[in-house]
Formats: C-alpha cells, structure tokens, sequence
C-alpha cells in the first residue's frame, strides 16, 4: 500500500518506518530541510532503540523516502497519515494548528478517493474538525472528492517504540465507514494476527481512549508518590507498600513504583489537556488535577531532602546528577524530573556535575552551561561531588561501585529518585541512603 506520514517527528518516524519494514511504500514529509538531510541518510534524529537501523534497511531498498513534496506524496497514496505536534497551549489545552494546517492542505490537492488518519494525539471531536476542515477546502475548489477522516491513535512507548508498533497491545481504530474499515485491516493486518487485536470504535471514543489511557497511567504513578510521602512521613518503607498492593491481581504491579515524578511528551501534556476537556464540559476534573499537582510536588521531593541534609543555601556545594532524560532509552528531556531538580539546586547556589548515557545534547539546549559541567561518565559527575542524585534508572547506574561511591562522595550521601538500590547494601559501604518513601535510617534501625 502506498501511504504518506505528514510530520517526521516521534511518532510520524516510528510509524512510518515501521509501516515501511512490512513491505508499504512510505513517503514521510517534513518541511525541515535539516532533518530531512539527515534522515535521507539514514541519520536519526531522536534516540530510539532500532530505528536507525530500520530506517537504513528501507532506505536501502527503496520503500522509505523523505521528501517536502507534500503534494505528490498525498497525489500518489491510498492512505494519509497525520502525525505533526500538538503542543500545549498555556491553557493545557492541545494546539491544534498544525494539524488544521496539513489538513487543509490535504483539502487543496487531493482528486482521487483517500483514507486520511490521525495519529497525532487530539482532544476529542478532532476528527470532525480536520473533516470540516478538508471539506472546506475542496468546496474553494469546487470539487468532490470521496474521503474518510479516521482516528488511529498511537500507544508508543519512548525507548521500546519499534517493538510496541510491531507488537501491539492493542489497534484502536476510529470509524464507521466500512470503506474505511477495510482499508484499515489490510493495513494492519501484519501487525494483528492475534484474534481481537484490532478495535474498532467511533472516532471520538478512540480520541478519548488515548487521553483517558495516559491519564490512568499517570494516576497510578501520582498515587504511588502520594504513599511514598506518606510513607516518608510515618517511617514506612514504601518498596513493601508497593509489593504488597502490586500482588493483589485487582491492582497489578505495573506504573505503581514510586519516584521523583513523571516526565516526557505525552503523560504532562495529555493530563493537562484532559483537564481543559472536562472543564470545556462543565466537568470537575477534580482527581486530574490532584494528579498532575502531585507530580509538580514529586518533582522536588529530592530538592527537599537536599535541603534537609545541607541546608537552604547551597553555595559551595556539588552534586552529582546521574540520569537527565525523563526515563531510559532515550534522549527525551521535556518535562524531565532532572530539569526541575538542577535548576532548585542551582539557583540555591550549588554547582551540578551531570552525566547521562544519551541526553547530554538535549539537556544542555533546555539547561544552558551555567553552573552545570556535562561530564563524559558517572564517576566523573562523582569527582569532588557532595552528594549524589540519581534521577533516571538507566542500566548503568543499577549496580555502582558503592566502595568508590563511599570514597569518593563527600558527604557519603545517595539520594535515589527511583529506588533502584538496597538501602541495606548501601549502608554496609557507609554511605547515607535517602530514597523515595525510604531511608536508611529504617534499615539502621532493622525495621
């Protein structure tokens, strides 16, 4: 099938390539001409396991382009993909504006019939306006053209991107055209050979699907790191909290490990954006609201312990910050926790030695070069430190050489973001552990 992705960015990448490796023609358009530079050499942009490697192999074979020919690319495709940003607005409410304007430039150049799919992330009844919007746009040309607007929202993990296309959960597909229908389970019937894979259901259901699915996530995640305050507070281990409820079958283990706060493009964005949904319908978002105001607070439970320890002045002090993305297996540092904790500490006075295995590049374009040094590995971010802040649990940082730790930092703290060590095993290094919902100070005590 010959298809064409409008937007080269996360998803639009992803999808394209991955519709690719099954034997599609893709054509991907952008209007940077930088970007598409280096994709046409099989340069990727973003850190994603496997995508360069894919996005090689078809570029080799010829059934992955990348052009600015917006017109051609639509001229010659059955289906046509939406996938630009839709950015927040300073309401929360999702930016729509690049998704009217490619769809109105659908509008100003289709003849033939076509299947156009949105897969950027939308607030519901987005279907409707991109129909009304192309509609509008072939009645300025006098024309009538068959065409079907469907929602195929993406369910895309950052770091297993690849694996979660090509093995799905789940495809949920938004539409009531039969036409449409089929088109759509040729297209994914490589992906979906599992009986029941495929939902089909009405564009708005499938736009709300998407924001209620990542609204959920985040809950979970903010409801843990309400208990591990808690937790803090009544000298609770919160790690025997979270496995005691995690094995209970009604509430799993999954998203409920407790942490410095949830970060990236989607969770942030997609809470806010269903908050400004429920208030445009006269509804209380009351529980969206707690959990996005419990992850502004999660964000500096670390700086709080920092401070607890050193003090509200933190002149003269160094600390070590080991992880930077918003989480591992990947270079993505919007809406980090690491962001929001550098610059508490920076602008108490304290100078920051940060190391991270993939996002050195992107943290310095959000952070800049003022008191902060971007070393080249983890125990050199260590070197002179005070402290120790381990902010995003990437492999390397999950078995540390603690007796180095212990010689090297200078006032024997770790201050652990995510949980990943053993408080006990810590101490036996004589090193001070503070976690989230945890201290050492439990351990001492043999609770």
């Amino acid at each position: 099938m010959n298809l064409a992705i409008l937007g080269t960015g996360y998803v639009g990448l992803v999808t394209g390539t991955c519709f690719a490796e099954m034997g599609n023609q893709v054509t991907c358009i952008d209007i940077d001409q930088a970007k598409l530079a280096q994709l046409r050499e099989g340069i990727v942009p973003i850190h994603e396991p496997g995508l360069e490697a894919l996005v090689q192999d078809n570029l080799k074979v010829g059934r992955l382009l990348f052009s600015d020919d917006l017109e051609s690319a639509i001229i010659d495709s059955e289906v046509i993909f939406i996938a630009v940003g839709t950015p927040p607005n300073e309401d929360g409410s999702a930016d729509l504006t690049h998704v009217e304007t490619v769809a109105r430039e659908i509008g100003e150049v289709i003849v033939n019939p076509i299947v156009v799919v949105n897969k950027s992330t939308v607030p519901v009844g987005t279907a409707e306006k991109v129909r009304a919007v192309i509609n509008t746009a072939l009645t300025k040309r006098n024309l009538v053209v068959e065409f079907d607007v469907v929602s195929n929202p993406e369910f895309l993990r950052e770091g297993s991107a690849v694996k979660d296309f090509m093995f799905p959960d789940r495809i949920v597909v938004g539409t009531n055209n039969h036409k449409s229908r089929r088109v759509m389970d040729e297209l994914y019937d490589a992906f979906a050979k599992k009986e029941g894979r495929i939902q089909y259901v009405g564009t708005r259901d499938a736009e709300m699907i998407k924001y209620a699915t990542n609204a959920m996530l985040a809950t979970k995640i903010s409801f843990m790191n309400e208990v591990s305050v808690m937790c803090d507070a009544l000298g609770i281990d919160v790690e025997n909290v979270r496995r005691g409820i995690g094995s209970d079958s009604r509430i799993g283990p999954s998203f409920i490990y407790p942490g410095c706060g949830y970060g990236g493009s989607c969770f942030p964005k997609d809470v806010n954006a269903l908050i400004t949904v429920a208030k445009s319908a006269g509804i209380d978002g009351a529980i969206l609201e707690a959990v996005e105001s419990r992850n502004v607070q999660q964000k500096r439970v670390l700086v709080d312990k920092v401070v607890q320890h050193f003090g509200d002045d933190l002149a003269g002090k160094c600390f070590a910050i080991w992880g930077l993305a918003f989480k591992p297996e990947t270079d993505d540092v919007r809406e980090a926790p690491a962001l929001v904790i550098i610059n508490e500490l920076r602008n108490r006075g304290a100078t920051i030695q940060a190391y991270d295995p993939e996002a050195m590049d992107t943290s310095r374009a959000e952070l800049g070069d003022e008191n902060i040094e971007y070393v080249g590995d983890p125990y050199s971010a260590i070197s002179d430190a005070d402290a120790l802040i381990v902010v995003t649990e990437w492999r390397e940082f999950k078995q540390p050489d603690f007796r180095r730790l212990g010689k090297t930092l200078k006032s024997g703290i770790i201050f652990d973001g995510r949980n990943i060590y053993n408080p006990a095993r810590v101490a036996d290094y004589g090193l001070q552990y503070e976690g989230i919902g945890r201290s050492s100070i439990l351990f001492k005590e043999g609770q």
